[in-house]
């Protein structure tokens, strides 16, 4: 269980990354430290009888109790309690010696432990007093008849050690989880902008032909043409196209292609009145730059036909560039969703993008993928 009472997710991010060290595999870990007092309790046996072992069995046991207590209020990181159980620990170890002498130091090696692992800046000075109070008092004091407690010093080192790379290891799977929640978090941020981009361009371009087309078949029809007609039909077209197309962006397979967009612009331009100059052929452009370029078209005829007022667009490409011209109103460059996104798309693919009136009148949109390009502009 984690700090909430409830298990990871198996097979989740966070029960992989956690795997040793949440739920009940940390608390069997955790456990294997009461062996320690349970050599404690044999050392009591040993070195003492009646009430005095009875008096060593009952602080054994009060110092298992504050474990326990202590290793819950690590989990939920009550670090003052952490410190009092620590130091009553202490106490109880202090206490044990006069009982189970050397096999005291047992103790003494799950309050170094607990005390490296949670007070990282001084773990070295911290394992070096226990190791040495493990070795030198057993040899210091003479009634024990006993050399230097090599074993308990030894066990009180590579005890220290375990539990400290352990926590290390916590420490590690809990940034772990925190780079992944940060990076799954951003993926969804980046996910809801394509889409929220992509919408803008499908529904900003076809909305804007399914106008153009309705009023030039409102005119139609006040004249008494039959084209009028086959403009509502090529509405109702244009309608289910930008239907499929809308799905296709938020599934993610939407396919964009410079031949198809110019194909489109060409009828968007006449529907909406205006002389289109766009090339015929699209084989001059590199494989990996149409859908670039395809972009670049839809958006650009698109703003032509909103808001150039022009009487003539020219389209005109390159192995590095593409670029929109008409002879507009000009202005400046507007600041909408649409050509902040195409510049999105356009600083991805490591190009530039160039966009407002040139000296001649009018407005240019010019995509260049090749910075050293020699085109004339």
């Amino acid at each position: 269980m984690d700090n909430t009472g409830k298990e990871p997710v198996s097979g989740g991010p966070e029960g992989d990354s956690l795997r040793w060290a949440r739920g009940w595999r940390r608390m069997v870990l955790a456990a294997g430290m009461l062996v320690y007092p349970c050599a404690t309790a044999v050392g009591a046996t040993q070195y003492a009888t009646g009430a005095g072992a009875v008096a060593g069995y009952v602080i054994v046991a009060g110092f298992c109790c504050c474990y326990v207590l202590a290793a819950l209020s690590a989990a939920q990181r009550a670090w003052r309690r952490l410190a009092a159980l620590l130091g009553v620990m202490t106490a109880l170890f202090v206490a044990e010696l006069p009982i189970a002498r050397e096999y005291a130091f047992f103790l003494c090696a799950v309050v170094v432990s607990f005390a490296a692992a949670f007070l990282k800046r001084h773990a070295v000075l911290i394992v070096a007093a226990g190791a040495l109070a493990a070795l030198v008092v057993p040899w210091a004091v003479r009634p024990w008849h006993s050399g230097p407690g090599w074993f308990e010093a030894i066990a009180v080192v590579f005890t220290a050690l375990t539990v400290y790379g352990f926590s290390e290891i916590v420490v590690a799977n809990r940034a772990l989880l925190e780079a992944r929640a940060e990076v799954a978090r951003l993926a969804s941020e980046a996910e809801r902008a394509r889409i929220a981009r992509d919408l803008h361009d499908l529904l900003g371009h076809s909305l804007t032909v399914i106008t153009v087309k309705s009023a030039l078949a409102r005119r139609l029809t006040a004249s008494g043409s039959s084209r009028s007609l086959d403009e509502i039909t090529e509405v109702e077209t244009l309608s289910r196209q930008a239907l499929t197309d809308v799905r296709a962006a938020v599934s993610g397979y939407r396919d964009v292609t410079l031949t198809g967009e110019i194909a489109r612009g060409r009828e968007l331009l006449r529907a909406a009145g205006v002389l289109a100059d766009l090339p015929t052929a699209t084989d001059m452009v590199d494989g990996a730059h149409q859908e670039l370029f395809g972009w670049v078209v839809r958006e650009g005829l698109t703003n032509v036909v909103r808001h150039a007022h022009a009487t003539r667009c020219t389209v005109t490409l390159s192995a590095s560039h593409v670029e929109i011209r008409d002879d507009g109103v000009g202005g400046s460059a507007p600041s909408g969703n649409g050509l902040g996104g195409l510049r999105e798309r356009v600083a991805a693919a490591g190009g530039s993008v160039d966009a407002g009136p040139p000296a001649s009148g009018g407005w240019r949109l010019r995509v260049t993928l090749d910075p050293t390009d020699g085109t004339p502009a």
